[in-house]
């Protein structure tokens, strides 16, 4: 590992599934996609929060409470220890909207589909911490509109600071994914770049995704598992 000192690391939703966070798959089976029984259109698109705004107010005040009672695993915890310890360039951008990078002690964090614990003001652009419900339409605490919603990335929607994603991935030496499908983009595009770029490639996850012959290497296997023995690995050859 000597030969890094540049690293992007793109997190998903395979890596909070240890700590009890469900993940996000589409239908195996011709059905619509499904989280919790709802359609995605319904609750994962702006269109969806146009025709009912209840619906989705209470769809994610139900996942920010859930995740207010969830813990990180060995994995948020060796990834926090590499945040740490790392000399160089390091910017774990992840797909999750929990905050267990965080809770783990994780600095160099970007959330590119947002996150659960703030809500966004249509009205004035500001976003602000939020633990508690949105479906009784409160204030801005900056405006006072009531004109808040989720901060989180709806299909349709432009991930956030994807100037700040692509700046780094030119200048890393190595991009590790952990815990992604490969199905969702840009996410899934971000090895491709990487590895134009000339970054070694590197996939943890529990089994091989759909860009997993994109990369240079593949280790399987739970991301408690994975995760921790890899950043050992890292962090003895640095």
């Amino acid at each position: 590992m000597g030969q890094y000192r540049n690293i992007v690391i793109l997190t998903g939703a395979g890596v909070s599934a240890e700590s009890g966070i469900d993940t996000f798959r589409a239908g195996t089976d011709g059905q619509p996609s499904l989280w919790e029984q709802h359609d995605v259109e319904d609750v994962a698109t702006p269109e969806g929060f146009a025709r009912d705004p209840e619906l989705v107010q209470r769809f994610y005040d139900m996942r920010r409470a859930a995740i207010q009672t969830k813990l990180p695993n060995p994995a948020h915890d060796a990834l926090a220890r590499l945040d740490a310890a790392w000399g160089g360039d390091l910017l774990i951008v992840t797909q999750n909207v929990d905050d267990l990078h965080e809770r783990a002690g994780a600095r160099r964090v970007l959330h590119m589909h947002g996150e659960h614990l703030k809500a966004w003001c249509t009205a004035c652009d500001v976003r602000s911490p939020w633990r508690g419900s949105l479906a009784d339409y409160p204030p801005c605490p900056a405006c006072q509109a009531r004109s808040l919603r989720p901060d989180v990335v709806w299909f349709g929607e432009m991930p956030y600071e994807m100037n700040r994603i692509y700046a780094a991935l030119r200048r890393a030496d190595l991009f590790v994914s952990i815990g992604t499908s490969g199905a969702v983009y840009p996410a899934a595009g971000f090895v491709r770049d990487a590895r134009e770029l000339g970054a070694h490639t590197l996939e943890l996850n529990l089994e091989r995704s759909q860009g997993s012959h994109l990369f240079h290497e593949s280790r399987l296997g739970p991301a408690s598992q994975t995760v921790p023995s890899w950043v050992d690995e890292v962090l003895a050859g640095a």
